[in-house]
């Protein structure tokens, strides 16, 4: 089995999809495992690394991919580069599906089997291979830090002799992994947390980290949640009290940092133009869903804004701004999901038709585009 390493080739994508310790295990597989040139520099890794690993190291990405029957990408590479794979060959990527049915479509037609590993299922045996969770653990982190870079203030609550400053006020909303993550990092470096969501069911989850929980009150149908685990859209009558609730608490913040998504669909607005106008001078939104049209009005993807004297943060690929350790989680990722179809008798990757997994990650296959998640 061969295995292509390829290098994103992507200013806004520093991340790799493999490390020298996954390639060394690919490798005591008995994997033939081939790296482009470069692949891993901007994440820390040398060439010279995934050599010393076992891995074979190739100047062209058409020698990396040639008969290979397994390709490793972070992003959706263009069908045309990789030409000269193995019939059917596996692609393992972040592939944006929803948004990108044209890729998907030529993938198809090469005739590869693509991977979104996106889609893998919110269940026990795939949390290891869950590549949001690992991805969105860092970008939580990372936006408190992005956070505290623009504050111009402290963030603990210090005293001195020459009085006392307050902690930072601040504000999650959306608590998934990564409004979690950006909980427990706010927390750390001392700030005053409150938190939102949605699904009442997180309430519990942000009292435990030790945040003061901020939920809608006796407004029916609340329950927020969906399938996996993901928010759902909520009522209008939701809507419009937990704007109100937003407003009156938003007002008193120093920080606030957004998260919320919803697969498939447009990031829901959460913070509007009025609501920025009550914002201290000085104050600081993080946007973590930028990418999907942003949580936040006014949000520009890749840039920082200042509006009404509050600043909004919009950064492109989080976790790609943590790239070394960003890219060990993924490659790990990557590898878990491979070796759990391993067979070692018939030293290749066995696909079962009825597993959840395989079912939940495969777009294309068979020159045909399917999944559940795009059908429906």
């Amino acid at each position: 089995m061969k295995i292509a390493v390829l290098n994103e080739g992507d200013a806004d994508e520093p991340r790799v999809a493999a490390t020298p310790e996954t390639v060394k295990k690919f490798c005591d597989l008995g994997a033939d495992v081939h790296v482009e040139a470069g692949a891993g520099l901007r994440a820390g890794v040398a060439d010279s690394a995934y050599a010393d690993a076992g891995a074979e190291i190739t100047a062209l990405r058409a020698d990396a991919v040639k008969g290979a029957d397994v390709i490793l990408a972070v992003r959706g590479p263009e069908p045309a580069t990789l030409s000269g794979a193995a019939p059917g060959a596996v692609l393992c990527g972040i592939l944006n599906p929803v948004q990108n049915r044209d890729l998907l479509d030529s993938y198809a037609q090469a005739g590869l089997t693509a991977m979104a590993m996106e889609f893998m299922p919110r269940i026990t045996r795939a949390q290891s291979m869950d590549v949001l969770s690992s991805q969105s653990n860092l970008a939580g982190y990372k936006a408190v830090l992005d956070a505290a870079a623009e504050y111009g203030r402290a963030f603990p609550m210090m005293m001195t002799a020459a009085g006392t400053i307050s902690a930072a006020k601040v504000f999650v909303m959306g608590v998934g992994v990564a409004g979690l993550q950006a909980i427990a990092t706010a927390r750390r470096l001392g700030g005053q947390v409150s938190a939102t969501d949605v699904r009442a069911a997180t309430k519990e989850q942000i009292e435990s980290l030790g945040a003061k929980a901020i939920f809608v009150q006796d407004v029916a149908g609340i329950e927020g949640e969906g399938t996996g685990g993901y928010a759902t859209e909520m009522s209008d009558e939701y809507k419009a009290a937990q704007a109100k609730l937003v407003s009156d608490h938003i007002a008193r913040q120093d920080i606030v940092i957004t998260t919320a998504l919803i697969p498939g669909r447009a990031a829901p607005r959460l913070v509007s133009d009025e609501q920025l106008k009550t914002m201290k001078p000085g104050s600081v939104l993080v946007d973590l869903a930028a990418e999907q049209g942003g949580n936040v009005e006014g949000a520009i993807l890749g840039e920082i804004v200042e509006k009404h004297g509050v600043k909004i943060v919009g950064h492109k690929n989080v976790p790609g701004r943590l790239a070394e350790v960003a890219s060990q989680l993924y490659a790990r990722n990557l590898w878990n999901f491979l070796s759990a179809f391993w067979d070692a008798d018939a030293k290749a990757l066995i696909w079962p038709k009825d597993d959840e997994i395989v079912q939940g990650v495969r777009v294309t296959h068979g020159g045909i585009v399917g999944n559940e998640r795009l059908d429906g």
